[in-house]
């Protein structure tokens, strides 16, 4: 019988069937997806953030709609707040220079900014779930692929046994090392993704409530008219009594 450190990974990867190995290569093929998508949807919802607060300072702080856009049309879009604010006012202008030209821009002008809006908002929550249900998938099978690996490394230690004749650990220990293995590496795999899809999902979350708090009063004002400083105290929770 060899030592015990003949009977590490690396015996496990000379010692593995063209299966074990098929799997393996899954299992690495599945946490370097789930760690991209972790370390880029998560630095990019930090960045998102820092620039959404930034953006919001900057609205609720404007004198005018005109030096919202002028800071739109100069800086550009770089988060969604700016976004939903930027197709707001190129809807509100469009229908008042050229009313309801087409199907889609039928209605009052109230009518098409909420569906502009609508729109918006979809397809920031489309953006913000983009990758998660990867992220899912792997948390959800990655134990899985793992299980069946070790029920292929226990029906080996199974066949060496009854080849042999003797259940002695010389005989086993391969195949039930490789089983352990491949358990060890499926929830490796899967916790992180598990763990990173709460996280971005419960970040997505915040960020989409926020948003459809701003898109109410954004929409108030620009059909209404409201005094901005009523609607960013709605949008941050500053008491009204605190802005009046």
């Amino acid at each position: 019988m060899g030592d015990a450190s003949s009977l590490g990974f690396g015996h496990f990867i000379a010692q593995a069937d063209i299966v074990a190995k098929v799997l393996l290569g899954v299992l690495v093929v599945m946490s370097a997806i789930s760690w991209y998508l972790i370390i880029y949807k998560g630095i990019s919802q930090v960045v998102r953030q820092g620039r959404s607060r930034k953006f919001l300072t900057f609205f609720w702080s404007a004198t005018s709609l005109e030096a919202v856009q002028n800071e739109l049309t100069v800086h550009g879009v770089r988060e969604p707040f700016g976004h939903l604010t930027a197709h707001s006012l190129h809807a509100q202008a469009h229908h008042a220079k050229f009313g309801a030209a087409k199907l889609e821009e039928a209605g009052s002008e109230q009518e098409f900014l909420t569906r502009t809006i609508k729109k918006v908002l979809d397809e920031e929550t489309t953006a913000l779930e983009n990758g998660l249900t990867m992220l899912a998938t792997i948390g959800a099978t990655a134990p899985f692929v793992g299980l069946f690996g070790t029920v292929w490394g226990v029906y080996h230690a199974l066949v060496a046994i009854g080849m042999s004749g003797s259940g002695m650990l010389d005989k086993v220990a391969g195949p039930v090392g490789e089983a352990l293995i491949m358990t060890g590496i499926g929830l490796a795999v899967a916790l992180p993704a598990v763990m990173g899809y709460n996280w971005l999902t419960r970040s997505n979350r915040v960020l989409t409530a926020k948003l459809d708090a701003f898109a109410f009063e954004l929409l108030t004002f620009l059909s209404m008219g409201r005094a901005l400083q009523a609607g960013r105290a709605r949008t941050t929770g500053t008491p009204l009594a605190a802005v009046n």
